[in-house]
């Protein structure tokens, strides 16, 4: 049944296509352009991929010298010995034609119905533009650390030049009455489901708004819930993970002057997943994806199950436990919740300013104002030293989130459990975590469920939420997106190629 599927999905079994069907295809993308080039009497077509080649370099090679020549081309062999260019093919091969327009050749035809087409290498987009690009909020040690910066075509370039598909589609749209910034949407044709795109195109179109600076301005003005404090839409800077949502079905959409590139529709879950988790092996992947939702929970119900424990039910405690407590609380003239909220809003203070110095300056404010202030503050005996271990374990847990919106929602979900749990102990943080698990059953995310697919439960969607198993898995894309092609490869071929090496 598993071979049956992936036949049916597999895009290979498809027939060869036409030049006509690939200028169809490729006119798809805003990116995709066509120009007419000579004089009056003598019309020469040249089409490429505007995120690929350098537009001056297409002026200076292409178009002038075909421009200045004062004889017709009968044949497209003799643009040769035109152009002052050293890498051109003269090609039918369908095949060739759609592999190098794709890594940045421009074509060249003599008239629009013409088969035998040349095949010209000029300067690609990429040179002058910064390179030195890497992520800042979404530091990888393995893996590839390329990111997005502030220009839309480089970003789009980096888009073109990472997954060569002709089925890669840039949809081009303006926002902002005053603005009129561009927004550039994403997608694999052939694997996203159109509801998705068209979803995401009527709400950024459909927009009403003066002025975008950047495209998390985008991602509020376009949520399904805006009065929720969770990120709806992930968003990131990393080349890497953009690709991963793309192939999974999800639509991704980049706007003028942000490093950002917005994916949805998204899950809870797709925000305690990093790319470094398939970097690598799945054992280790999965125990990393463990330890970042064990850092979750840890971060939000640590402080409040303390402010609960000592004032309501101390009795839960061991007897050797809860000796060292008392003796930490002997001095201190505060309730624990008054405690408890003094560190957090200390601890957050920290995070903030030195969020705002320069990168050097903070990390020392943070390390010594931390040091300093903790020390004094449990010899002031305003605070408990058990208490200040608790409240350092969950800053730090918190930080284990990859995705920088969701640590800032983390940080805020503590303070309504401590004031539920300074309230009614133990149950109020039981009626807080119900109300979380209400709120969060009915966000949506482009229209799909927010919970998906723990709930509504998807059991065949579990392969790549929890665990990260081994890709033999996980060749399936998950079902709760509708993808138009299910199968990302066959690992069947895998399994063949480890039983031709044992024999």
């Amino acid at each position: 049944m598993f071979k049956n599927l992936f036949k049916k999905n597999n895009a290979d079994q498809q027939p060869k296509k036409t030049l006509d069907e690939i200028i169809e295809q490729f006119s798809k993308s805003s990116d995709f352009t066509t120009l007419a080039i000579g004089a009056q009497h003598k019309k020469y077509v040249i089409t490429y991929f505007k995120q690929l080649v350098q537009m001056q370099s297409v002026e200076d090679k292409i178009i002038k010298p075909i421009q200045l020549i004062d004889f017709t081309l009968t044949n497209v062999n003799e643009v040769e010995n035109v152009l002052p260019i050293e890498d051109i093919s003269i090609t039918k091969d369908t095949q060739e034609i759609l592999e190098k327009m794709l890594r940045g050749y421009v074509m060249f035809q003599l008239h629009t119905d013409d088969k035998e087409v040349a095949l010209i290498k000029v300067q690609s987009f990429d040179t002058g533009f910064r390179t030195e690009n890497e992520t800042e909020n979404e530091f990888s040690v393995v893996g590839p650390k390329l990111g997005f910066v502030e220009d839309l075509d480089v970003n789009l370039y980096l888009m073109r030049k990472t997954l060569i598909s002709e089925h890669l589609v840039f949809k081009e749209i303006t926002v902002g009455q005053k603005s009129k910034t561009r927004v550039v949407i994403v997608y694999l044709e052939d694997i996203t489901n159109p509801q998705h795109v068209d979803t995401m195109t009527k709400r950024l179109e459909s927009l009403d708004f003066d002025v975008i600076f950047d495209s998390t301005m985008l991602e509020q003005l376009i949520s399904d819930n805006s009065n929720t404090p969770f990120p709806l839409f992930l968003t990131t800077e990393r080349v890497d993970r953009v690709l991963f949502t793309l192939r999974n079905g999800q639509v991704a959409f980049f706007s003028s002057g942000s490093p950002y590139a917005v994916t949805g529709p998204s899950t809870l879950l797709d925000f305690f997943i990093s790319p470094e988790d398939y970097y690598l092996p799945w054992v280790l992947g999965s125990f990393f994806r463990l330890i970042r939702m064990f850092g979750v929970l840890f971060s939000i119900f640590a402080t409040p199950l303390y402010v609960a424990v000592v004032t309501y039910h101390y009795e839960m405690l061991p007897k050797d436990l809860l000796g060292p407590i008392i003796f930490s609380r002997t001095n201190v003239p505060f309730p624990p919740v008054v405690e408890v909220l003094f560190l957090e809003i200390t601890i957050e203070l920290l995070r903030e300013a030195g969020a705002r110095l320069p990168s050097k300056v903070g990390q020392t404010l943070g390390i010594v104002g931390g040091i300093v202030i903790g020390q004094a503050t449990v010899e002031a005996a305003l605070t408990s030293n058990v208490l200040l271990i608790i409240v350092s374990l969950t800053a730090l847990a918190s930080f284990t989130t990859p995705i920088f919106k969701m640590s800032n929602t983390i940080r805020l979900l503590r303070f309504p459990f401590v004031l539920f749990a300074a309230l009614y102990g133990l149950v109020g943080i039981m009626f807080g975590f119900c109300y979380l698990i209400v709120h969060l059953i009915r966000l949506q995310s482009l229209g799909m469920p927010y919970l998906v697919p723990v709930y509504p439960f998807r059991a065949k969607s579990q392969r790549d939420t929890l665990l990260r198993l081994p890709y033999s898995k996980t060749a399936k894309r998950p079902g709760y997106l509708r993808p138009l092609s299910w199968f990302r490869y066959n690992p069947e071929k895998s399994k063949k190629k480890q039983n031709l090496d044992r024999e």
